[in-house]
């Protein structure tokens, strides 16, 4: 039987009301009002979006951002290289979440799983906690059980990160432990080095307990050892803070050589090193930790939201010794009181039943996937980027701000965070971290890609 070839809707130009909705919303509400008058036939194609926007006379965001709309409402669907169809089926009501969830697409996550066999893995391995939910719900160690840090530090030595397991603390998030050990290290006006364009979170912690954040000059391999050693004799600094691998914003990692010279110029002034290893279980062919060379100085720090997903708030923490332990135990009870036993739980039921490891594989394929994508749709774009991160880092072309850019694309799904909250000191660069990741789907993320991609590329027809 041969199937019918859709066809797209002849010249269709939705007819807008004036409601005073907001005009995206007028947009996939008049192809409701046509698919129920017949203007519209289940299985059309819509108009390709740039042709759209350019007859009504709208940015190519409004439309992108309409069809996304038809598209939830369940009016259309959509599909990556072919295009938006008026949907075969009647949309089915819109039911409200039992929960609201507000979820924030400045933040770097990592895409969400929709495969129905790893999802129902991941909710087996909740509902097998049920009958231990009281005792989840009791406080607990603050650093952990026993078990939970025999079981992390297998976790870790199955992805090339040895661990001793009575060297290791378990904190409730990478940013709960940044906080707690700069507490222990640092008085307020102190000074902290980190890189140049650095995760913005460490700006945060810096201004909450009164340091002094310095950025360090960096190649394409990371921070130079030399201007480390200078900074480190001119300024005195508690520490030094580093993401050397998969670095947030630019994705770059540093490979092992210079690694080596980091290690050696922290080793000669005996300054500590905070090693934020957000990626360490995304990432593949990675050099071995800094921390792993100069381990009596080093506060190593793995955190799980970029493989498990940042509700958890889970970190693993090896310190420079054992001694170390007590401390930061006091501040984190101080300052969190402990890890949710409960999200300890599940993360570790899924590392042990191999969720985990399955929900690695999916991020691993899923985020080369997308940069694939980004690379078709941004050809002709300075970008830097890894396979295996969740961002992406765009620099601007000359006379492009963007701040400009920001004003045209209000209303992406795609996460766009300007170079500012990035920028440890001085100027920020015309740059945008630009993210793949999130509850956003393919084929909605290759429609932000492409009207990011118009913005910065054709500007006549924009304004």
């Amino acid at each position: 039987m041969t199937q019918a070839i859709p066809q797209t809707a002849p010249h269709w130009t939705p007819s807008l009301t004036g409601s005073g909705a907001p005009l995206y919303i007028e947009i996939a509400e008049a192809i409701q009002a046509d698919m129920q008058s017949g203007a519209l036939r289940p299985g059309d194609r819509l108009p390709p979006q740039r042709a759209l926007a350019q007859a009504l006379g709208v940015d190519f965001s409004t439309i992108s951002r309409a069809y996304a709309e038809a598209t939830r409402r369940g009016y259309t669907e959509s599909f990556v290289g072919r295009g938006t169809f008026v949907a075969s089926q009647p949309a089915a009501p819109i039911q409200p979440p039992l929960r609201q969830i507000e979820d924030d697409p400045r933040m770097n996550m990592p895409p969400e799983p929709s495969d129905p066999d790893l999802l129902a893995r991941m909710q087996a391995g909740y509902t097998a906690l049920a009958p231990q939910l009281p005792a989840l719900l009791r406080y607990q160690s603050t650093t952990g059980l026993t078990q939970d840090r025999e079981i992390a530090a297998t976790w870790l030595a199955q992805n090339a990160l040895p661990a001793d397991p009575t060297r290791l603390a378990i904190a409730p998030g990478s940013h709960a432990a940044i906080h707690a050990i700069l507490s222990l290290l640092a008085d307020p006006g102190l000074t902290l080095l980190c890189e140049d364009l650095t995760y913005p979170g460490i700006r945060a912690i810096a201004a909450q307990l009164g340091l002094t954040l310095v950025g360090l000059p960096s190649d394409d391999q990371g921070i130079l050892p030399d201007a480390l050693s200078e900074h480190i004799t001119k300024h005195r600094p508690v520490a030094l803070y580093l993401n050397p691998t998969l670095q947030n914003p630019t994705t770059r990692t540093m490979p092992a050589a210079r690694r080596k010279a980091i290690a050696a110029t922290l080793h000669v002034h005996d300054l500590p090193l905070l090693e934020d290893d957000a990626y360490a279980f995304t990432a593949t062919d990675t050099p071995a930790p800094i921390s792993s060379l100069i381990p009596g100085l080093s506060w190593h720090i793995i955190g799980l939201s970029k493989l498990l997903g940042a509700g958890l708030r889970l970190a693993y923490v090896t310190p420079p010794s054992r001694a170390h332990l007590p401390e930061l135990a006091a501040a984190l009870r101080a300052q969190h009181v402990m890890a949710s036993p409960l999200t300890l739980a599940l993360a570790h039921r899924w590392i042990s039943d191999g969720t985990a490891t399955a929900l690695q594989s999916f991020l691993r394929r899923e985020a080369a996937a997308r940069h694939s994508l980004a690379a078709q749709c941004l050809p002709d774009i300075d970008i830097t980027a890894d396979p295996n991160a969740y961002n992406l880092w765009l620099t601007l072309p000359k006379g492009i701000s963007r701040a400009e850019i920001l004003s045209r694309l209000p209303q992406l799904q795609m996460g766009l965070m300007p170079s500012d909250a990035f920028c440890s000191h001085g100027p920020a660069p015309e740059a945008l971290r630009v993210c793949l990741g999130g509850p956003i789907t393919r084929a909605d993320l290759q429609t932000d890609l492409l009207a990011l991609h118009d913005a910065i590329i054709r500007r006549d027809w924009l304004g």
